[in-house]
């Protein structure tokens, strides 16, 4: 059981290292001059590649097989401004998509709703309709490439949206492939974009987990984020905590709604931050590889070897990007990628070096892209399957990252399950101490920010930003009042009643989802649709 917070120990750590006790890491782990044999487990030297626990990666040949997908996150404005985006990035050699929300289609509001004024279209696409999906994916070949859409709340909406367009098409959704990140229990730890209570939530989780598995066998129904907590302030160990105990809570929800874990363990997927602490990066994701293998054999007793690799996407750290000096972000971001491409990731977005001062311009996005070409054909590391592997720091990282998190999970487990901790406030306040002690290492010059806190200089950016159109907002609203006056409103009125029905009973949601949006019903009206029968869900700021 913890007897104190891990960041407690990292701070102690940090504080009181001398050069005979070493170094630590922010999550404790301490760093002494050097690693050597009595530092490594000599039983998990004997893994191999593709072989279970899968700490040295998914496949046997990983990179050598099959590069990582390159998919740049992206989304601003209007659907035909991103829409022009995604054919930019795709024709500079990016092999799948990755689409940005903006607010009011996360949490569930057409453009005209007056609580979203301002917010429409600012940090990602505005999608209200079938009609603005249908423009998004204009000439992207859906049969052909995958899809990432970082959407929760509206999740179910999403993803309905992309199968009508798809079969609007001739595309069956059999051929469909992508992932939804569906993963709502994060967004009551570090982002607060849900709508709906947790049990509410935890349905329509399951429900699309089921709708895949029938409808769209080659999407991954959920792509559970450590991201977003290691961007709230969380440690590495924290991260790679948390992140599992939701997959936990996930699973545990899907086996009681009926679901085979070995057919759903195969549709889970995962999405994680890469810092800055290069050696510790590398550590995390092989860490967390053995340790999801651990709890699909022997918590849930998953006998498909499928069902138990942990398959994840990561992106290169936001919060470590700094509007000081710019184009310093880019070293930044070329060691991230490498972290995770010697992590073993299955699919990496780069940021860009200009995001700490706005969206990504052009240039800048194509200059993210070409880090991971330049890795991916010029570096000769991807030849080479986990190259890290046998190296006396990064083995002994792995187990001692395996350790810490399992003991949070059982923490975690003693004291009531995920949901219990996240309700009480204790992961939130979990990762406010370590953002809280981060902070002050940096404003104290303990933690080192090239730029922030030395080596600085007065000097321009040198760099131009994007720059939302403001008319991007009217226009949306006009589309809706449009689509409202030209489609069927018995149509549109019958599949929304049908809805509300259903989440009053046990059914599925998801194909009356599907069936209101090829009734021209708009995100808005499905979310109000279900927020009168869930209800929405405060969270106490007490805790």
């Amino acid at each position: 059981m913890l007897s104190e917070p891990s960041i407690a120990m990292a701070q102690r750590a940090w504080n009181e290292r001398t050069e005979e006790e070493g170094r630590a890491t922010l999550s404790g782990i301490t760093l002494p001059a050097f690693f050597g044999p009595g530092d490594v487990d000599s039983e998990n030297l004997d893994e191999e590649p593709g072989a279970h626990p899968y700490t040295r990666g998914i496949y046997e040949n990983m990179y050598r097989g099959r590069l990582w997908t390159m998919r740049q996150y992206a989304g601003f404005g209007s659907a035909r401004e991103s829409n022009h985006r995604y054919r930019y990035l795709l024709d500079h050699g990016q092999m799948g998509i990755s689409v940005a929300f903006d607010l009011p289609t996360q949490i569930g509001y057409d453009p005209d709703h007056p609580l979203v004024y301002g917010e429409v279209g600012r940090v990602g696409v505005s999608i209200a309709s079938i009609e603005d999906m249908e423009v998004l994916l204009e000439d992207i070949p859906l049969d052909k490439i995958s899809t990432s859409m970082t959407i929760n709340a509206t999740a179910p909406i999403l993803l309905a949206l992309y199968v009508a367009v798809a079969e609007k098409h001739g595309i069956p959704s059999e051929a469909l492939r992508g992932t939804v990140q569906n993963d709502i229990l994060k967004e009551y730890i570090s982002r607060g974009t849900y709508i709906y209570p947790p049990e509410a939530s935890l349905r329509l989780i399951t429900d699309t987990m089921e709708f895949c598995k029938d409808r769209v066998p080659k999407w991954n129904a959920i792509s559970i984020s450590g991201y977003h907590i290691r961007e709230a302030g969380s440690t590495a160990v924290q991260e790679v905590a948390f992140t599992l105990a939701n997959a936990i809570t996930y699973v545990e929800a899907a086996v009681a709604a009926g679901l085979n874990v070995d057919e759903l363990g195969s549709q889970i997927s995962f999405f994680f931050n890469v810092h800055n602490h290069f050696l510790e990066e590398i550590a995390k994701f092989r860490a967390a590889r053995r340790l999801w293998a651990r709890i699909m054999r022997e918590r849930f007793g998953a006998r498909s070897e499928k069902a138990c690799m942990l398959r994840f996407h990561s992106q290169t750290a936001g919060s470590a990007l700094t509007a000081q000096q710019p184009k310093n972000n880019v070293v930044r971001v070329a060691l991230q990628a490498m972290a995770a491409v010697l992590g073993g990731t299955q699919s990496l977005h780069t940021n860009s070096m200009d995001e700490a001062l706005s969206l990504p311009t052009e240039d800048a996005a194509r200059l993210a892209l070409r880090t991971q070409q330049i890795i991916a054909e010029e570096s000769n590391v991807p030849n080479v399957a986990d190259p890290c592997g046998g190296a006396y720091a990064i083995e002994a990282m792995t187990s001692e990252i395996v350790s810490r998190a399992e003991e949070i999970i059982q923490h975690i487990d003693e004291t009531g399950g995920m949901l219990h901790a996240i309700e009480t406030g204790w992961v939130q306040h979990q990762i406010q101490d370590s953002a809280y002690a981060y902070q002050r290492l940096v404003e104290e010059g303990e933690m080192v920010v090239v730029g922030v806190n030395r080596y600085q200089q007065e000097e321009e950016s040198g760099i131009s930003t994007l720059q939302i159109r403001p008319e991007v907002e009217g226009e949306q609203k006009e589309r809706v009042a449009s689509l409202r006056i030209r489609r069927h409103a018995d149509r549109t009125s019958e599949a929304l009643d049908a809805l509300s029905h259903a989440a009053r009973s046990d059914d599925n949601l998801l194909p009356y989802i599907l069936r209101a949006v090829k009734a021209e019903a708009t995100v808005g009206e499905i979310a109000d649709t279900l927020r009168e029968v869930f209800g929405l869900y405060q969270q106490d700021v007490a805790v």
